[in-house]
């Protein structure tokens, strides 16, 4: 392999790791419970509603239960605040971090070969430049209780790696639709 193959080489592996979106899902259910006999629900809000109306990450709370009614709606789920089977909470949280970057580095070099003997050297002329950037870790989870008994269901949940840049509404939506793709109720819906 030529300097020049193994410099490409290097850029592409950098560059498509970086690019590589950080999405993860998860789904965690009792298995000796049958979720299917749930039809109805109605959310309750984690903890003090007080002090949760203050809090900067719950400004999108009516957005994510809206969204969140069309995917369960989607599933045979209705909404029923008097009686229902279950009840669902959310919880977001949002994390500020610092992320550092390398530029690859560049180098020049200049070689002379003859009969027995090689002289050679390479010098960076570019790149090797460390980068940060803010980001912002978000995380949703869904936890569904049993309204007689309190136990847990099902908890269900992602985490994204999000910039300043992103469309917050979208990054909801996705999310949701993704956690409850993995929901397991799934009843004839009319």
């Amino acid at each position: 392999m030529t300097h020049y193959s193994i410099f490409v080489f290097s850029f592409l592996v950098i560059f498509l790791s970086s690019c590589s979106e950080s999405v993860h899902t998860f789904s965690d259910h009792d298995t000796k419970v049958d979720l299917q006999q749930y039809k109805t629900y109605a959310w309750i809000a984690p903890g003090d509603t007080v002090l949760n109306a203050r809090r900067k990450d719950k400004l999108f709370g009516g957005y994510i239960v809206r969204v969140s009614d069309e995917e369960l709606s989607k599933k045979g789920m209705v909404v029923n605040t008097t009686h229902p089977d279950a009840v669902f909470m959310f919880e977001t949280q949002v994390e500020e971090r610092v992320e550092y970057s390398q530029t690859p580095t560049m180098s020049v070099g200049v070689g002379y070969g003859g009969p027995g003997y090689y002289v050679g050297g390479s010098v960076p002329v570019a790149g090797g430049e460390i980068k940060s950037k803010q980001v912002q870790d978000g995380m949703l989870t869904f936890t569904m209780y049993d309204t007689k008994s309190g136990d847990v269901l099902w908890t269900g949940g992602t985490s994204e790696t999000l910039t300043n840049s992103d469309d917050v509404e979208e990054v909801i939506k996705k999310a949701v639709k993704q956690i409850f793709f993995k929901f397991p109720i799934r009843h004839k819906t009319k």
